[in-house]
């Protein structure tokens, strides 16, 4: 069998993907690279997602990449434009060329003998197997699977005679027109979906367990858009990218250092949007502080528009069996529902779910520590993309890239084709960490224990701060002593 070699081996075209590749080929020129992608389509999230309202949480200021402007004056994007964003930046940069789509990578097995990666894929179209080898691997395959979503087993289910919904597999022929519909959940899909299918929808009944924090936001942002006009393209975008970064810390930190007082002032936005008489103790009044799980932005203020009209209704209660009409909860009330939603979340899945070995052993990631939140100890040449939770994705994934070409760039100066982290004799009894702390989110909580573990000194931490780890990926030593170099 024929393997085709490239220096380097990108897994995953979304947004992550597309933008490793731009900065792979603008500071590693020389370096042949290939991108692997699952799907027959650029995009990842923006392009598998189609339910109805999905947008971004983040402004595209810093959503969108460090080398590429956004254009626009709305700072929060839909699902299609943030896709647009994406097939533009590949195409302007000849990405395209290198995506061989349909490839789902399967394992990807390491030798030190020839310092290569042998990585085995499935032909999605053809059930062929097909083989690659490089020197570096670069997995940006995001951090959740793409064949379903997370749905709890609810009791009685197989009783409800209507249509059951996950956003994740949103079927595009759904009508909704004048039905009633009960969406499960209170995140950030439900935040985006509720609103947006009340519009259409006979009623809209948001059931949820516990209140989620949610933060309201305007579409615009009157500061960039005069930026904008009286500055270069990049100098306006680097100034509001930068406005928003600054932002996003203090308010993270704020709530971190005083939650009760940000706690206070998150609920009393709602409340003044929802009038005296509305019952925000109940349904908007979590019991966790702010930021333990990710808070929720509303847009211009819709879910609350769509509350007071009366089309949306909250229900914070818990589901005692689904019945043929709809779901009964503990409480004994009955919600009936032509269709139900379950925005319930993500399956979260380390590297794709791709089975890797090295040197014949297979890597259990969860007995390894992360190196700088990318690299993981013991095995050579394979950086991961693992974006922020507390702010938007791509600072990191920014970083993460331009850390990378730094690596690559150094082996090849000194004449090294193989790096490792490897803990020293003074990082052995290191306290373990888990690799995502201080967020309680289930999603995360579900399968931390099979992510490699944090240490409690650097370069062994993934701190989840954009200023610390722009100064430990940009400006600390790529020789640090941890990482070992062989010729």
């Amino acid at each position: 069998m024929t393997v085709e070699y490239f220096d380097v081996v990108i897994v995953g075209a979304g947004l992550s993907g597309i933008g490793m590749a731009y900065h792979l080929q603008s500071n590693c020129p020389d370096k042949s690279y290939v991108i692997l992608e699952g799907r027959n389509a650029i995009g990842g999230t923006w392009d598998l997602f189609r339910y109805p309202g999905i947008r971004s949480d983040s402004e595209m200021y810093t959503l969108g990449y460090n080398f590429k402007p956004w254009r626009k004056d709305n700072a929060i994007a839909d699902g299609a434009e943030i896709l647009k964003y994406i097939e533009e930046t590949a195409h302007e940069n000849g990405i395209e060329r290198h995506i061989r789509f349909g490839y789902l990578v399967k394992q990807a097995h390491w030798s030190s003998e020839y310092n290569r990666w042998t990585i085995e894929t499935e032909n999605q179209n053809t059930g062929e197997t097909i083989n690659f080898s490089c020197n570096f691997l670069l997995m940006c395959s995001g951090y959740y699977s793409y064949k379903n979503g997370y749905t709890p087993d609810f009791k009685g289910r197989d009783f409800f005679e209507g249509e059951i919904v996950h956003p994740q597999q949103w079927p595009q022929d759904l009508n909704y027109q004048d039905k009633k519909v009960v969406v499960v959940g209170s995140g950030a899909t439900a935040m985006t979906l509720v609103p947006e299918i009340a519009k259409d929808a006979l009623q809209v009944v948001m059931l949820q367990r516990s209140p989620t924090y949610v933060i309201s936001s305007s579409e615009r942002l009157e500061l960039a858009n005069f930026l904008h006009k009286i500055l270069p393209e990049k100098i306006a975008y680097a100034i509001v990218r930068w406005i928003y970064i600054r932002l996003r810390e203090s308010f993270y930190r704020n709530a971190r250092r005083q939650p009760e007082k940000v706690k206070q002032k998150l609920i009393e936005q709602v409340r003044q949007q929802l009038g005296p008489d509305y019952d925000v103790e109940t349904h908007f009044t979590p019991k966790y502080n702010p930021w333990d799980q990710r808070l929720c932005l509303v847009l211009n203020n819709d879910l609350f528009k769509a509350i007071s009209s009366g089309k949306v209704i909250v229900v914070t209660d818990h589901i005692d069996t689904f019945t043929q009409k709809g779901i009964l909860l503990k409480s004994g009330q009955e919600l009936e529902a032509d269709i139900i939603v379950t925005a319930t979340g993500l399956n979260c899945l380390l590297l794709g779910g791709v089975k890797f070995t090295v040197d014949n052993l297979q890597v259990d990631f969860s007995k390894t520590y992360t190196y700088k939140g990318m690299m993981y100890s013991d095995v050579p040449n394979l950086v991961s993309t693992f974006g922020y939770t507390n702010t938007s994705w791509t600072l990191r994934t920014d970083l993460t890239a331009e850390y990378v070409c730094q690596l690559i760039n150094y082996m090849d100066g000194k004449g090294f084709c193989r790096c490792t982290p490897q803990l020293r004799d003074q990082d052995r009894n290191m306290l373990p960490h888990s690799f995502v702390e201080n967020l309680s989110s289930g999603y995360i909580r579900r399968v931390m224990h099979l992510f490699p573990k944090q240490g409690d000194r650097q370069p062994w931490i993934y701190p989840q701060n954009y200023q610390q780890e722009r100064k430990m990926l940009r400006h600390e030593p790529i020789n640090d002593g941890v990482l070992v170099f062989t010729g």
